[in-house]
């Protein structure tokens, strides 16, 4: 899962994508030092170098331009938005092992700059309006509290479900009648991966995407 960028870690990022969309071409160090009035280019390199290490960009370091975009199709105003095909136990965020691939947004829709993608196997959610082959947004970074639609992990299993307190114990309830709430103990292997923020429900795709178990079906021991 990818980190929050600073203010300025995202200005040049998507400074760095609206460049490329306008001239097929990234910016150079010394014109990126320009347009933020940086005075070191060592300064420049070491923001490339965060945005890097955050996995939003990849450098070639013989090359003055030589930046990519992880996952980044081209559209100005954009950003890509890493999806994930699936959740390791023990872990309390995503693997960057288990992305699967991005799917550009535009950027008035994105929360925070650590949101991604899950797609929904089942019904469970259904009263809510999530569907099965449903894409959902999730922002890691938005505290969650009761009555939120939160995407789980229950040992190497996961779901979205809607997140309550009853003293110790976290409750996960469905929005679909034939599906039971799942109860969550102090002792169970269990993480709260981020706060469901939008869902995306495509009509046509020319590329079938990989899809995460959702269903929230999985038995808790």
């Amino acid at each position: 899962m990818t980190e929050p960028l600073t203010p300025l870690e995202r200005r040049v990022y998507h400074y760095l994508i609206d460049f490329l969309a306008e001239n097929t071409y990234q910016p150079s160090i010394r014109e990126i030092a320009k347009k933020f009035r940086i005075k070191s280019t060592k300064t420049v390199s070491d923001l490339l170098g965060a945005l890097s290490q955050k996995g939003f960009i990849q450098r070639d370091q013989s090359r003055s331009r030589g930046v990519r975009i992880v996952g980044h199709s081209g559209q100005p105003s954009t950003q890509p938005v890493p999806l994930y095909g699936g959740v390791r136990a023990g872990e309390t965020s995503l693997h960057a092992d288990d992305r699967t691939g991005h799917i550009t947004v535009d950027r008035r829709f994105l929360p925070s700059d650590d949101v991604f993608f899950l797609r929904i196997k089942g019904d469970s959610m259904v009263g809510r309006g999530i569907h099965h082959d449903d894409y959902v947004m999730v922002s890691p970074s938005t505290r969650a509290k009761d009555g939120d639609i939160v995407a789980a992990r229950i040992g190497d299993a996961s779901a979205i479900r809607t997140m309550t307190h009853r003293g110790a114990t976290i409750v996960l309830e469905a929005a679909n009648e034939s599906d039971g709430a799942i109860e969550v103990g102090q002792k169970d292997d269990f993480a709260v991966l981020g706060v469901v923020c939008g869902i995306f429900r495509p009509l046509h795709e020319n590329t079938p995407q990989p899809m995460l178990p959702l269903s929230g079906d999985q038995p808790i021991s």
